[in-house]
């Protein structure tokens, strides 16, 4: 039986498999460096930076989604999908689209006005299952990044 609920702090541990997992699918098998410890103290306390759902069979974890709020110039709050994983074994069961609803279930209970992730060019399933849902996938927009070394060096020359 799948069941969907909020992560809490005894979950981590799963979550960062799950994390790993995702890192091996999408080609980044090493770039992982987050730790349970990371997790625990952005996650849970008086400001979280994050939230999860978590999907559970029986008593374990097969899935996850985390999820964070941001602050859109143009349409003011927003919720951003960092990450929805499930297990390999377990994809195409119906956890994925369970943890999709409660994302989107939760934007609406919050009243955002977008929400927003990203998916790499070559996963067309998950491109297909997200335009399929609804969502528009921006081929104009791209994805921009500074990583801890860039942003040093950025630093040491201005």
């Amino acid at each position: 039986m799948l069941k969907i609920r909020i992560g809490v702090p005894e979950d981590m541990t799963a979550v960062l498999r799950l994390i790993n997992e995702l890192a091996v699918f999408e080609k980044e098998p090493d770039a992982v460096v987050v730790t349970v410890e990371d997790l625990l103290r952005d996650g849970f306390g008086e400001n979280p930076l994050f939230h999860t759902f978590i999907a559970e069979e029986n008593g374990e974890i097969i899935g996850m989604a985390l999820y964070y709020y941001r602050y859109s110039t143009w349409k003011g709050k927003t919720i951003h999908l960092e990450d929805l994983i499930v297990k390999e074994s377990k994809r195409g069961t119906g956890a994925g689209l369970a943890l999709y609803k409660a994302i989107i279930q939760q934007g609406k209970k919050d009243g955002v006005r977008r929400i927003e992730w990203n998916v790499l060019d070559w996963n067309t399933n998950a491109i297909r299952f997200y335009e399929k849902s609804g969502a528009k996938v921006l081929e104009d927009w791209r994805v921009v990044q500074m990583s801890e070394q860039e942003i040093d060096n950025f630093l040491s020359k201005v």
